[in-house]
């Protein structure tokens, strides 16, 4: 008998459709991942939007300007003889190889032509033993300054007698120059910050038909502002340059916010990252105007050309200081600038319109700007999103360029160092005399005493009269504590020596060093910790509001702001060079700056949402820069910055750096101190708020009709409520159809049983 084995038959594979079936996630399960991944991705993007903004700005800015030197400044030379001009012309670029680009010409009146048309940045002419050096600071001070500083000593070396004179000097009104500057940094603001806004907050204002007009506008509406307060307000723009002025600024608000629009087309939500690389990163620096770019690397003489800020800027320039000679060229930059910025975004809209798509953005970042539900009305909404820009460029001019546009010597410390006591008051007595209110003495009789103060940056500089040991005054000023202070004592006390009829010797107790010779490093590195932490909250609270509770952001700020604070020491010094070590100091007290005005911008962003800005940047920035004592002396503005440097976290950043930096560190802790009961009085006030009103860590709805509407469906969203309405009514009706027939069949049976009543008393 034989036995057959039947082999197990394999089970068949199962196939693709059940595969997917088993694999199926749940699909609560599945929202929930996506959740969560979506919740890093905010908390990320808290970190990153910060990183890049205040990154590009911070390491644009130090790049360009930490080390400023001479770097082929056009000179022109003409004189009495060919041999002469040639001589000079040969000895001028043989001293300065690097520092001059010179040309010659053939007369006085030609030199002094390209000086006022701003072809060369000076001119020198050559009449025997004669040198008369032309210049036009109006033009730029900070251009006739360096190649001042190029020229002067080869025409001393020659044997020449020098002539100073300047062509166009800058007027009483602005002695600074730097009217132009922030007039055309205002501008590029208002430019490229509506649009960047309303992409987030109503996108449906970026549809061209809407939005060129807006522009339009809102270019006027700006411009109006900027010419009332530096005109009639401030008096930098006179009456009759009111309307130049006027048309030019309202042309650069349209230009860059016309290339903003472009920006956004392509770059969508991120557009505000191209639109400050390109407008201000590039644009401050290639814009001769706080600096000249002739002492900035080479690029930025290539960038001025064509930039929108350098255009707007020079054109300014040329309206207020020179009688709008040469303003054409640049008002046809912004001119053109507009032309192409509109003819992209219209070139886009199209072929996106061709391939079925919406040119505009579809949804809402930011559903309302004070931080509560988005408003019912649209006028509500369109009315804070345009005063959020419009608050800011009146503080940037009032603020800021009211405190530097006439810097005046104002009770400057400065100490007088006699042999005795009487002879050092009896000294102070005669210069209050001549400088009533310029300077604060201080009588001393121990020039020891003096260097100190000023080492310790109590004083500004410190004047040691001569004495029978030493014939010769001193003066002992600190470069690092304040340059413009320090150039100011010294051309006043040059001055002083010279009618005492003795010789100055000026020694600079703490000089600034190669990689920050004009001193930026302090005030970039600052701005960057300020920016830092008013930055972290206004994104995080849009981007990621989950992380408004304390429990949540406190932890999330102090890894961010010793992040950042790295970063920053990065840029500063591996980077750009612009400082050199520090690192443990300044990454600490970074840290605590950062911190500190985290907290001040969560008390105000617990209150007014992303319109906390304006008392954010007011007190940080606006009010902060002034009394920094960093881009100008506070004793060259008025009191109340004297007052503020004191109080302030800028202040308190900026003379932080400054003492680890150049001071070893003297006078860190009060600053620290400073910085630190920001931090814990900020703190204690978001506390406080908390309990009085519950933390949103939730982004407000936005109505589902409006989000149809901005995708093209407001017909079929109507339809469907109509629909729905039909429905409702259909409804009804049957239930009342439903209704009738059941009081319809109750009268039916009441009728019958009457009929048998009837019947049967009949046959009773």
């Amino acid at each position: 008998m034989s036995h057959t084995t039947t082999e197990p038959k394999e089970q068949p594979a199962k196939s693709r459709k059940a595969k997917r079936e088993k694999e199926q996630v749940d699909p609560q399960v599945a929202a929930a991942k996506r959740a969560k991944a979506e919740k890093i991705g905010r908390t990320v993007a808290m970190f990153i939007m910060p990183l890049l903004i205040v990154g590009m700005m911070i390491w644009g800015y130090l790049g360009a300007m930490h080390h400023q030197t001479a770097k082929n400044m056009p000179v022109v030379v003409a004189g009495a003889t060919t041999s002469q001009v040639n001589d000079f012309a040969v000895a001028l670029e043989g001293a300065n190889p690097d520092a001059v680009n010179v040309s010659t010409a053939g007369s006085q009146l030609e030199i002094r032509d390209q000086v006022y048309n701003r072809d060369v940045t000076a001119a020198v002419y050559i009449d025997g033993k004669n040198a008369t050096f032309f210049t036009a600071s109006a033009a730029g001070p900070s251009a006739a300054t360096a190649i001042s500083a190029v020229v002067t000593p080869v025409i001393l070396d020659e044997g020449l007698k020098l002539t100073n004179e300047d062509i166009v000097p800058l007027p009483a009104r602005d002695v600074s120059g730097l009217g132009a500057m922030f007039l055309a940094t205002a501008m590029v603001t208002a430019g490229y910050m509506p649009f960047s806004l309303a992409f987030s907050n109503s996108p449906e204002l970026l549809k061209r038909r809407r939005a060129i007009p807006l522009l339009a506008g809102w270019s006027l509406l700006i411009a109006g502002l900027a010419v009332l307060v530096t005109g009639p307000i401030m008096g930098i723009v006179p009456g009759t340059s009111i309307l130049p002025v006027l048309g030019a600024l309202a042309l650069g608000v349209f230009a860059i916010g016309s290339m903003q629009l472009f920006f956004t087309r392509i770059f969508g939500s991120m557009a505000v990252i191209p639109g400050m690389f390109v407008l201000m990163v590039l644009g401050q620096p290639a814009s001769n105007m706080g600096m000249s770019v002739y002492t900035l690397p080479k690029i930025f003489p290539f960038l001025h050309q064509f930039l929108p800020m350098p255009a707007l800027g020079e054109s300014l320039r040329s309206i207020l200081y020179f009688n709008g000679d040469g303003a054409a060229k640049h008002l046809l930059i912004l001119a053109i600038g507009a032309v192409v910025g509109l003819l992209l975004t219209t070139g886009i809209d199209v072929l996106k319109e061709s391939k079925g798509k919406i040119s505009t953005p579809t949804e809402v970042n930011v559903p309302s700007l004070h931080g509560g539900p988005r408003p019912k009305y649209k006028a509500w909404r369109y009315i804070t999103l345009g005063a959020l820009p419009f608050a800011m460029i009146t503080m940037m001019l009032s603020f800021m360029l009211g405190a530097m546009h006439q810097p005046t010597p104002r009770e400057m410390p400065v100490a007088v160092v006699g042999s005795t006591m009487e002879q050092a008051e009896q000294t102070i007595q005669g210069l209050n005399q001549q400088m009533d209110g310029m300077f604060s003495f201080t009588a001393l009789d121990n020039a020891a005493d003096g260097q100190a103060l000023v080492r310790e940056q109590k004083l500004v500089g410190a004047f040691v009269l001569p004495s029978q040991d030493d014939p010769e005054a001193t003066l002992y000023t600190a470069e690092a504590a304040g340059s413009t202070a320090a150039q100011v004592v010294s051309s006043v006390f040059q001055q002083v020596a010279g009618a005492q009829g003795v010789t100055l010797n000026e020694e600079n107790l703490a000089p600034l060093p190669q990689g920050d010779n004009k001193g930026t490093a302090t005030m970039y590195l600052a701005m960057g910790w300020i920016m830092s932490g008013f930055m972290v909250i206004i994104v995080g609270a849009t981007a990621a509001p989950h992380t408004r509770p304390l429990k949540n952001l406190i932890p999330l700020v102090a890894g961010y702001s010793a992040f950042m604070s790295l970063v920053l020491w990065l840029i500063a010094g591996p980077f750009t060079g612009a400082i050199d070590g520090h690192f443990g100091a300044l990454w600490g007290v970074g840290m605590v700056a950062i911190f500190a005005v985290a907290m001040l911008a969560t008390v105000f962003n617990r209150l007014m949402g992303m319109l906390s800005l304006l008392p954010v940047l007011a007190i940080a920035m606006f009010l902060g820069v002034p009394s920094s004592n960093a881009a100008l002396s506070i004793y060259m503005e008025p009191h109340i910055f004297t007052v503020l440097h004191g109080i302030l976290p800028m202040p308190a950043a900026v003379e932080a750096i400054r003492s680890i930096l150049y001071f070893d560190g003297v006078g860190v802790g009060e600053h620290l101190i400073t910085l630190g009961l920001w931090a814990l009085i900020c703190f204690a006030l978001v506390v406080v708020i908390d309990l009085l009103k519950p933390v949103v860590d939730f982004m407000h709805p936005v109505p589902e009709a409006e989000i149809e509407a901005l995708k093209g469906r407001k017909l079929e969203a109507k339809a469907v409520e109509a629909a729905e309405n039909a429905n409702e009514i259909d409804e009804e009706a049957q239930l009342l159809s439903e209704e009738a027939v059941e009081a319809e069949a109750v009268s039916v049976t009441a009728s019958h049983l009457d009929d048998e009543k009837e019947r049967e008393l009949a046959g009773l």
